[in-house]
């Protein structure tokens, strides 16, 4: 679906990022420092023109205003300290740089960025979401993280005559409801969207715009390391569950939805890539804490398991190898927008 949603025209004015899955040309080497034909590749990193929002929640200005507000209010915490903001913070790429995530307890699994999360169907590291609408309710009720009953919630917002003008704009006049705050806050995360980066200036033909060990190291990230299976298209990522062979014990993500699929057992949501080396520590528990052990573990090829992805597998890269996939993995860095808080309705 088409939007005039502003940060679509930043998305269209940005340039062109694509599908790397599809990415190599048949016969065509890009190792090394030369010089790659990005005019064959134009199409294939094109950046989506627009934001794509479902027919069943289209976007609106004053949906998403109110999202934004709801987003960054304590209020929607049982202990009125904690807001979606606490764990999602855009200062961080819009996660926490934690190993765990922490609210009321420390949880399960690390906090996800929402940078780009409009083009992520089934939310959730072992996508246990059905959409993003779906998603706002369980950290709002859940006592490990902002502890906050359903009818608490609402009541504690229909007492502020702001918060019902704002839904009254938003959806028309009318009680206000769960399933509007879930509208709501999903058309406000809708627009996080990652910035320009360097590499998307270098596609667009700015030689410049990156040095010759990021060169290299993408065309490593598509060839010889095998990233591109998975981390593809313009976020850097396909948005399905892969086994990298990393998870260990009862932790198996994906499997805990199927548990008779051999493929799904340890698998998880594949990360965008967007703003990586700003989102250390890494993987689902945070259990790796730099991108330098990150390409270590992909090297060794991980826990060889029946479940293992077949993208998975020892690489054997060179010392030198590995500094330029890092290298090229810092050109994914976007603008960072400074974003203010909203004055919230008292």
């Amino acid at each position: 679906m088409r939007s005039s949603h502003p940060a679509a025209k930043a998305l269209r004015a940005s340039g062109l990022v694509g599908a790397l899955a599809v990415l190599l040309c048949a016969g065509a080497s890009i190792s090394g420092e030369a010089r790659l034909d990005r005019a064959a590749w134009k199409d294939k990193f094109q950046r989506p023109a627009e934001i794509p929002f479902p027919a069943n929640n289209p976007y609106s200005e004053a949906k998403s205003r109110l999202g934004r507000i709801l987003f960054f209010d304590p209020m929607l915490s049982g202990s009125q300290v904690l807001s979606c903001a606490t764990c999602h913070n855009p200062g961080l790429s819009w996660q926490d740089n934690r190993p765990r995530g922490v609210g009321e307890k420390t949880m399960a699994t690390r906090t996800p960025t929402l940078l780009n999360v409009a083009w992520v169907p089934k939310p959730g590291w072992p996508g246990h979401f059905r959409d993003l609408e779906a998603v706002a309710f369980t950290p709002i009720t859940s006592p490990v993280i902002m502890n906050l009953p359903e009818a608490a919630l609402i009541e504690r917002l229909s007492a502020i005559p702001g918060y019902v003008s704002f839904f009254d704009a938003a959806f028309g006049e009318g009680s206000i409801t769960r399933r509007k705050i879930e509208l709501a806050l999903a058309t406000f995360e809708r627009s996080i969207v990652s910035g320009e980066a360097p590499f998307d200036r270098w596609i667009k033909g700015d030689e410049a715009a990156i040095g010759a060990p990021a060169k290299r190291g993408f065309g490593l990230f598509v060839d010889k390391a095998h990233c591109a299976s998975c981390h593809s298209g313009w976020s850097f990522s396909d948005a399905s569950f892969h086994d990298i062979g990393s998870a260990k014990n009862d932790d198996i993500g994906r499997g805990k939805l199927f548990p008779t699929s051999v493929s799904l057992r340890y698998a998880f949501k594949t990360p965008t890539l967007r703003d990586v080396a700003r989102r250390p520590p890494y993987m689902h528990d945070g259990s790796i804490a730099t991108l330098e052990a990150v390409i270590e573990l992909y090297d060794r090829g991980g826990i060889e398991r029946p479940s293992r992805s077949e993208f998975i597998s020892p690489l054997g890269l060179s010392a030198e190898e590995k500094a330029d996939l890092v290298a090229f993995l810092r050109t994914l860095n976007g603008a960072s927008d400074s974003v203010s808080l909203p004055e919230l309705p008292r």
